[in-house]
């Protein structure tokens, strides 16, 4: 008879990286929605307050959810100015560790007919609050 001890019957349990993972993907998938769906509520849920934007070699503090979704609406109007109608990603690096995580995407967002608007890439620190990842920190490139 083998004992419990909360790891599953052997002994491996689960890998709780594995289980990080396949959350930040989620958050990043969300992220992603909110993007094409020009959801600005959507994309600021994905955002620990406060946070911490850099762009144009400008760092901005965003401590609470209307000053966030105030630069994400304004944002999403810029890109729709722009023609941008779809955003896609690819995660060029990333590595989690513990309640941290540091995740680079390279983005793309593109018009109706497939054509690259926009081409760049941000780096993302992310921090663990309960089962939920949040982003802390973005640096756009």
């Amino acid at each position: 008879m083998s004992e419990d001890n909360g790891r599953g019957t052997n002994g491996l349990g689960t890998d709780p990286g594995a289980e990080a993972i396949e959350a930040i993907a989620q958050l990043f998938d969300d992220y992603q929605t909110g993007f094409n769906d020009f959801d600005a509520e959507r994309i600021a849920d994905c955002f620990a307050l406060p946070a911490i934007i850099w762009q144009h070699e400008k760092g901005h503090v965003f401590n609470d959810e209307e000053e966030l979704l105030e630069n994400v609406e304004a944002l999403l109007a810029a890109l729709e100015k722009e023609g941008v109608t779809y955003s896609d990603f690819h995660v060029s690096s990333s590595h989690v560790s513990g309640t941290a995580a540091l995740v680079t995407l390279d983005w793309q967002q593109a018009n109706d007919d497939g054509d690259a608007i926009l081409e760049f890439t941000c780096h993302y620190q992310l921090i663990q609050d309960g089962d939920d990842w949040a982003i802390a920190t973005v640096v756009n490139e």
